[in-house]
């Protein structure tokens, strides 16, 4: 009687345990982690976008020979691949017009998951996730869309 006693206790515990560090773990501000994603994914483009800059020839001849991007000549494809990976995350950065920052980066994933790296999916629905969870839930607070928000809230009901 005592051992069915001394289980129950120490299951009763253990699941006390877990309820309790998942109630701890609830409490970490999502915010915290959206700006993680915009950062994250920001990141990998805004690099990617640099190396682009800085060498122009060989990202003609990547564009050309590796990527074929169909639809496109090369040469518009890669400055226009250039131009949106170095302005974008900005905007994911900063947090401004995130939302719409979203959707020409997903546009890019796709492109890439579909013509230029399938085989590198993996990565692709990760950013693709963070992005989308931006997306539907917005940057957070640590963003100026929430700056801007708070800022036409507070002139809306003044009086």
């Amino acid at each position: 009687m005592s051992t069915a006693t001394d289980a129950t206790t120490v299951e009763s515990t253990g699941v006390a345990l877990c309820d309790r560090a998942r109630q701890q773990l609830s409490g970490f501000p999502l915010s915290i982690l959206q700006l993680g994603m915009r950062i994250g994914v920001g990141a990998v483009f805004f690099k990617a976008g640099l190396i682009k800059y800085s060498s122009p020839e060989f990202t003609l001849l990547l564009f050309r020979d590796e990527y074929q991007v169909p639809l496109l000549p090369p040469e518009i494809a890669a400055q226009m691949a250039m131009v949106q990976e170095l302005t974008i995350p900005i905007f994911l950065f900063l947090g401004l017009a995130t939302r719409l920052a979203t959707l020409p980066m997903l546009g890019m994933i796709a492109v890439i998951q579909t013509f230029v790296y399938p085989e590198a999916w993996t990565d692709h629905f990760m950013w693709a996730s963070a992005l989308v969870f931006v997306l539907t839930r917005g940057p957070g607070v640590f963003s100026l869309d929430h700056v801007i928000a708070r800022v036409f809230a507070s002139r809306a009901s003044a009086p």
